[in-house]
């Protein structure tokens, strides 16, 4: 309980300035780092061929994402299928086959880091290093970049938002040069991605890079050492310590809410997790910059209020998700199951697993220090609805985006209960936004159950080892936890075969790529609209009130629709261990 509280601190103690920086970074206003910096970004502008000062439409901008992610999913694919055939590859790792190597892509091109792969196995170091890692950078702050664009939208665009800086009042649509029905600049998507690479997640890396290594996490581009085992009894005679450049990736796999590991246990191995301080700087990594990107939204819109109801609804949601989640693994009745122990890590204990499940599923990033597959039911249930959510505090933009489509969809509702227009920031939210965000809303329960649906009707293709209740939540968290851009997974499943790779490539490009370009479409609809002023009618979202009302939809539209999976895998399968332990 003490490790939790202290994380919750530190989180919020050093998100808040972050998240201030953070949003003088985006806003591009100039700072002393413009001397440091500066040069760099126009080298990488000019490469790019883009001129800084030019802004897109929100076409312009979903497009130039769209390109960057194609180009950069080629090229890492091919790596993967030709690595042993390039340098850095100490240890003579194979090619991976065609299916892995998509599947790994897609999977760390969406920010998800689903890995049907065992990475110091099958992962040269150079793959590793510039495949996993360089997605891991680049994936991060492009989900940050669609979520900054989207915000300009909400409020008119990039000009309004400079022109409502400049007089500190609303711009009004018509006047100057912002004009009602035409498309906004909602900023440049090559400097936004450049200026939040450089200038905020390297950095960040870097210090967390340094002090991972201090704790004994590998770094290190020499092949690993032969040992004799402690035991010379046994048939292995000597064993291959598998290290590498370890402590970067951890350090971004953390901080990128990716994700991952270097090694398959991920997290667990003592390598990768050596020590209680180890421990709580990746958890800590995990939520630093979701909570960050909260703080950024008042400063960067210049609604301060708006980021203390988006905090404290996401806060809500996280400590009724982290309580239970501790109650459920660490003093409930299925604890007395000495089963329950099997795939955690004794050094850390049954309330650290616990936690990082929870933290782990609230925030897109997946990584693991104990085997969710032999967390109790309940607590896999709450991992599984977390990422069903997949806006408690949500990945890097990408929590934020999913927020605002809740957002978007809780005004609409409200202002039809309460007899008003639905309104959001004084722009009207009318027919073709919400058909773009139902259909974003309803993609979700098509792609989960019927994916589900499907693989379990097949048993061939399931690859499950429980055939009862528990392997319903086997097959339903694994496309789950691809679907929210997690990564996690009941590590139960036969997963490294043509059916799991192809199926869960398609859902994770599913989950991630509507549900990032939706939403910049809505603000870009919504940008073009006239502003209507402020009155006793207007519906203010920045209130307790209207915090719960949000909740109330969110758990509406995700928890219930999801409700008979959630008792068939494990509400059910905590039923049948309870009845079994008290001989019922």
């Amino acid at each position: 309980m003490i490790e939790t509280v202290l994380v919750m601190v530190l989180v919020i103690g050093l998100g808040w300035p972050l998240g201030h920086y953070l949003a003088r970074v985006m806003r591009g206003e100039r700072s002393w780092l413009d001397r440091v910096f500066g040069p760099v970004e126009s080298l990488i502008y000019k490469a790019v061929g883009t001129d800084a000062k030019r802004g897109m439409t929100w076409r312009g901008y979903a497009k130039a994402f769209a390109l960057s992610n194609l180009v950069v999913g080629l090229v890492v694919w091919v790596q993967f299928m030709v690595q042993a055939w390039l340098p850095l590859n100490p240890d003579a790792i194979p090619n991976m086959r065609w299916d892995t190597a998509l599947h790994t892509m897609v999977s760390f091109l969406t920010n998800t880091n689903q890995q049907h792969y065992s990475g110091q196995a099958q992962l040269s170091y150079l793959s590793q290093m510039i495949g996993i890692v360089g997605l891991q950078v680049a994936t991060p702050v492009m989900g940050l970049a669609m979520v900054v664009a989207t915000l300009r939208g909400l409020f008119g665009g990039r000009q309004e938002m400079e022109q409502t800086a400049a007089s500190g009042t609303q711009a009004i649509s018509g006047h100057g040069a912002v004009r009602e029905g035409e498309d906004r600049d909602v900023g440049n998507y090559w400097v936004d991605v450049t200026r939040a690479t450089l200038r905020f997640l390297l950095p960040l890396c870097l210090i967390w890079s340094v002090l991972l290594t201090s704790q004994g996490v590998p770094s290190t581009l020499q092949p690993g050492p032969q040992i004799t085992p402690v035991d010379a009894s046994v048939e292995m005679k000597t064993q291959k310590i598998p290290l590498g450049p370890v402590s970067p990736m951890v350090a971004i796999k953390q901080l990128g809410s990716n994700g991952g590991g270097w090694y398959g246990p991920n997290s667990a191995v003592p390598l990768e997790n050596p020590t209680p301080l180890s421990n709580f700087l990746e958890m800590l990594g995990i939520m630093l910059i979701p909570v960050a990107i909260t703080f950024m939204v008042g400063p960067f819109t210049r609604r301060r209020r708006l980021t203390a109801m988006v905090f404290g609804t996401m806060l809500l949601m996280s400590l009724a998700s982290t309580g239970l989640s501790l109650w459920s693994e660490a003093y409930s009745t299925t604890t007395a199951d000495p089963a329950l122990m099997e795939g955690k890590e004794v050094r850390l204990g049954a309330e650290a697993s616990a936690l990082w499940s929870s933290v782990t599923t609230q925030v897109n990033n997946g990584s693991v220090n104990s085997m969710h597959d032999s967390l109790a039911p309940l607590t896999g249930g709450v991992a599984i609805v977390n990422m069903l959510i997949n806006s408690i505090w949500g990945g890097i933009g990408c929590g934020l985006q999913q927020f605002l489509v809740y957002l978007m969809l809780a005004v609409f509702l409200a202002g039809l209960m309460t007899g008003r227009t639905p309104e959001l920031f004084g722009r009207k939210i009318e027919a073709p936004e919400v058909k773009l965000l139902a259909l974003l809303i309803l993609l979700q329960p098509i792609v989960l159950l019927a994916f589900t649906a499907i693989t379990l009707a097949v048993p061939e293709w399931t690859g499950n080892s429980n055939p009862g209740f528990h392997g319903i939540s086997q097959v339903f968290y694994e496309y789950s936890s691809a679907y929210a851009n997690n990564g996690s997974g009941f590590e139960g499943l036969g997963d490294a075969t043509y059916w799991w790779n192809l199926s869960c490539a398609l859902v994770l490009a599913l989950g991630r790529f509507p549900a990032l370009i939706v939403p910049l479409a809505v603000a870009g609809l919504m940008a073009k609209k006239r502003v209507a002023p402020e009155s006793s009618g207007t519906l203010h979202v920045e209130t307790p009130t209207f915090s719960l009302t949000l909740i109330a939809v969110i758990v509406i539209l995700t928890v219930l629709q999801f409700m008979p999976a959630l008792v068939l895998g494990p509400i059910a399968d905590h039923l049948a261990l309870t009845s079994s332990a008290t001989g019922l």
